[in-house]
C-alpha cells in the first residue's frame, strides 16, 4: 500500500488534530468565544443589524414651512397607504418614480389602452373539423371554438409638481385595462 506523507504547506507536518489544512479546529472552551461560528468583534451596524437610532425616511416630505414637525418629533405622512402601478409607487404624500419624487398632492393620472384582443379559431380545431367531417357533418361544431389572445400594453402617466413620468403595464388579458382604471381611479383619489 502507499505510504501517506504529511502535508508539505503546514506548519505542523499534518499532525491529527492540529490546524492544518482539511483539519477541524477545535471547538472554543466556552460559547461566545472567537472561533469558528463567533465573530472575533462586534459586529459593526449595518444591514441585518438593529442600530440605537431610527432610520431617517427615505423621501422628504412635500409640505415645507409650518407643515413640517419640530425635530425630535415624529414625521407623520398622510395620504395614501402606499401602493405601486408599474414603476410608479405612492409612499406617503409623495409618488416616486425612477425619475424622482413628484408630489401626490394635485397629481394627474391617466391611462391609455394600447392593447389589442384577438379572436381566431385555434389550429386545433380546424383538425378535429376536417377529421370528423368525414365521418359525420357534426364535424363543423368544432369550428365554433373560439380562442381569445391578448396582446399590446396598457400605459399609465402621472403629471406633477412639473415633472411627468409615463410606465408600460403589460396586458395580459381583456381584465387587465379595467384592473388598471381601479388602480388609476384609486391614485386619482389620494391626490385631492
Amino acid at each position: 500500500m502507499s505510504e501517506q506523507k504529511p502535508n508539505p504547506y503546514s506548519g505542523d507536518n499534518g499532525a491529527p488534530g492540529g490546524p492544518g489544512y482539511g483539519y477541524p479546529q477545535g471547538y472554543p472552551a466556552t460559547p461566545g468565544t472567537p472561533g469558528y461560528g463567533y465573530p472575533a468583534t462586534p459586529p459593526a451596524p449595518g444591514y441585518g443589524y438593529p442600530q440605537d437610532t431610527p432610520a431617517a425616511p427615505g423621501y422628504q416630505p412635500t409640505m415645507g414651512g409650518a407643515g413640517m414637525p419640530a425635530p425630535g418629533q415624529p414625521q407623520t405622512y398622510g395620504g395614501g397607504s402606499g401602493f405601486a402601478l408599474g414603476d410608479i409607487t405612492i409612499a406617503g404624500d409623495q409618488i416616486m418614480t425612477p425619475s424622482g419624487p413628484m408630489p401626490l398632492r394635485g397629481a394627474m393620472w391617466n391611462a391609455s389602452d394600447l392593447s389589442r384582443t384577438e379572436t381566431k379559431i385555434p389550429a386545433h380545431a380546424i383538425v378535429l373539423a376536417v377529421i370528423f367531417f368525414l365521418f359525420c357533418l357534426l364535424g363543423l361544431l368544432f369550428l365554433l371554438m373560439k380562442e381569445k389572445t391578448t396582446t399590446g400594453y396598457i400605459q399609465v402617466t402621472v403629471t406633477s409638481g412639473g415633472r411627468h413620468h409615463s410606465t408600460m403595464i403589460p396586458a395580459v388579458d381583456a381584465s387587465t385595462y379595467p384592473w388598471v382604471m381601479n388602480q388609476v381611479n384609486y391614485a386619482r383619489s389620494l391626490s385631492i
